[in-house]
């Protein structure tokens, strides 16, 4: 049938959108390569000045330093050099990067790292080059892989498990433990292992302290660490294959509700500074001073806790036999921590993989990689694992290590480890999960009795849903 003039024109208007079509994503694809692996040849760039950033911790207990030296002097025959980039932390890669003052090699969490793809602010790296890669498991690669134009990319390299753990001071552990507070009679204290007997601790240590001193304490606003409550009963962050679907928000999915209620149970045994920053700001002064037994964070910040005992006038051989870090407890299967008769169930928590990439702006990229090679060889990241007390990815480590280590990285493998999705999206997670948090909280410790049903937690939380879903999709977030 022959073509009417207008008819014919579209025809070739349609033809030419779907060549510029293919022509774009074959240039996003191509250019994702040309710019990316192929950049990395393995000829040193010579006599150039590497800008490294890296978390406030490893400068703050000489890491960065020790790394920067040891790297320099290595390469000192190539005139390169790798400097401290003196920037915040948490710099923003799209920001600096394209006016030249950002960093040429960034360490960060894997959410923060991986929305920088999109942009293609940082590069794809050759994984044949990497040279810790088989010491690496999928699980921890995983994290810092992304499709670009169909093809499935590897963009950072991992060097620590960031899981949340429970930190406790031994020496407040009861003397008695042995009779009142072992009851499956494993040699562990029952309060350090489930989260049914840590309750009834803290209920009991507030109760004899006249409120002044605490058993388990943490901001229960923080909604890293809380959203572990959640994922344990079913709940999840974003939907899909690959928990980047954010048309479908979880929480409130399957028994979700039920996180909620442990939170206000917890925040039972607490006091209002439960509901925003304090007690994540004052916990290593509080636990150095005994006021609290136990509460939740990361291993890397480990030596800021001996830190602040050896400043309260403990030996630092003291601290640290004292001041012990360990896998999360238990949740009850029941959903409430006055009820085991279900039994109990492992806790699933919120965690990242933090890692090094390398910027697109930088003029080295041969010179970016060999420094996080080094970076990443077994004595840095054991070295690392010395001075901040982080678990590292490396398997060859973990296993040496053993104990806590090996024991996270097998939680990484298994999924009890939830991996912060890297989309940006997730920005817009925490407002509406922290304000609900943070209001169970003040609802239980003020008395005000509005979340006591399951009905009412339900509705709380699928409101949360309801919110990040309005921010991402409604209000324009990203």
């Amino acid at each position: 049938m022959r073509k009417t003039l207008p008819a014919l024109i579209a025809h070739i208007a349609l033809i030419l959108a779907v060549i510029i079509t293919v022509g774009v994503l074959g240039v996003i694809a191509a250019g994702v390569s040309a710019e990316g692996s192929e950049k990395f040849t393995d000829e040193l760039e010579r006599n150039v000045t590497l800008h490294i950033l890296e978390n406030d911790t490893a400068k703050e207990q000489g890491y960065l330093k020790e790394l920067l030296d040891a790297f320099n002097a290595e390469y000192a025959e190539y005139g390169i050099k790798a400097v401290d980039a003196n920037i915040d932390q948490y710099n923003d890669l799209e920001q600096s990067g394209p006016f030249g003052y950002g960093p040429d090699v960034l360490y960060q969490a894997n959410d923060a790292l991986m929305k920088y793809v999109d942009g293609k602010h940082i590069l794809p790296l050759p994984v044949d080059k990497i040279e810790c890669a088989e010491e690496l498991s999928e699980a921890a690669f995983k994290a810092y892989r992304s499709t670009v134009g169909g093809q499935e990319y590897t963009f950072g390299v991992p060097v620590n498990i960031q899981q949340p753990l429970l930190f406790y001071r031994k020496d407040l552990i009861p003397e008695n433990w042995e009779t009142e507070w072992d009851d499956d009679k494993n040699g562990v204290p029952d309060m350090i292992e489930y989260w049914t007997d840590m309750y009834r601790f803290s209920k009991q240590i507030k109760k004899d302290s006249n409120n002044s001193k605490y058993g388990y304490m943490k901001s229960l606003n923080d909604g890293y660490f809380a959203s572990g409550y959640f994922f344990s009963y079913g709940g999840y962050v974003f939907g899909g294959e690959d928990g980047k679907d954010t048309s479908d928000i979880g929480f409130s999915k399957n028994d979700g509700y039920l996180g909620g209620k442990i939170i206000r149970q917890l925040a039972s045994v607490m006091n209002l500074e439960c509901t925003e920053d304090t007690i994540t700001r004052n916990s290593y002064s509080r636990m150095a001073k005994g006021d609290y037994f136990a509460t939740m964070t990361t291993p890397d910040v480990y030596t800021l806790f001996i830190k602040e005992m050896v400043n309260a006038g403990y030996t630092e051989e003291y601290a640290r036999a004292n001041l012990i870090m360990t896998d999360i407890p238990s949740l009850p299967v029941s959903g409430d921590l006055e009820d085991e008769s279900q039994g109990f169930k492992d806790m699933v928590a919120m965690g990242g993989v933090n890692g090094y990439a390398i910027s697109s702006y930088t003029k080295a990229p041969n010179a970016s990689l060999a420094f996080v090679n080094f970076a990443t060889s077994y004595k840095m990241i054991n070295r690392r694992a010395e001075l901040l007390g982080i678990s590292p990815a490396r398997r060859d480590l973990a296993e040496e290590l053993g104990g806590l280590n090996e024991k996270i990285n097998q939680n990484l493998d298994s999924g009890s480890i939830y991996v912060m999705p890297s989309v940006r999206a997730l920005a817009q997670v925490w407002t509406p999960l922290q304000t609900f948090c943070a209001t169970l909280a003040d609802d239980v410790l003020n008395n005000k009795g509005v979340y006591v049903t399951d009905e009412k937690l339900k509705d709380g939380i699928r409101n949360v849903d309801n919110q990040i879903y309005a921010a991402i999709h409604t209000l324009g977030g990203s």
